[in-house]
């Protein structure tokens, strides 16, 4: 078993590729031509979006207006201070700005255009 996707359900899958491409640098990996579902490159895990229609029922849809649920995405840069001014001028709401956690590692955390909670961090042992 390996770990292989992360998706995220969201009300507007064109716009939260777009979002995702200038907050946080991402390519389009693969967009299906309903515009239903997208996938962006993030190295071995795929993030996808997906639309909320497809999400499974039952579901809660994530509000920006909202708490969100206690998951996160979570980035790993070299320049956390960068990433965080990046995603923060693209329209990502700030959460807490870069700070050396007790174990070396320097964390911030935004949340996207649809409420969900994203880490930027520097690896493990390399902050």
């Amino acid at each position: 078993m390996r770990f292989g996707y992360m998706i995220l359900y969201v009300p507007d899958v064109a716009a939260a590729v777009s979002f995702y491409e200038h907050a946080f640098g991402l390519a389009r990996r693969f967009v299906h031509e309903s515009g239903a579902y997208a996938e962006l490159e993030t190295g071995a895990t795929t993030l996808a979006l997906a639309g909320a229609q497809m999400a499974p029922a039952g579901s809660r849809m994530v509000r920006p207006d909202e708490p969100p649920p206690g998951v996160e995405i979570a980035f790993v840069t070299d320049d956390v201070a960068a990433a965080f001014a990046r995603a923060t001028g693209a329209g990502a709401a700030a959460v807490s700005a870069p700070e050396v956690k007790p174990w070396g590692q320097i964390v911030a955390y935004v949340r996207d255009s649809n409420g969900f909670l994203v880490e930027l961090c520097t690896p493990v042992g390399g902050g």
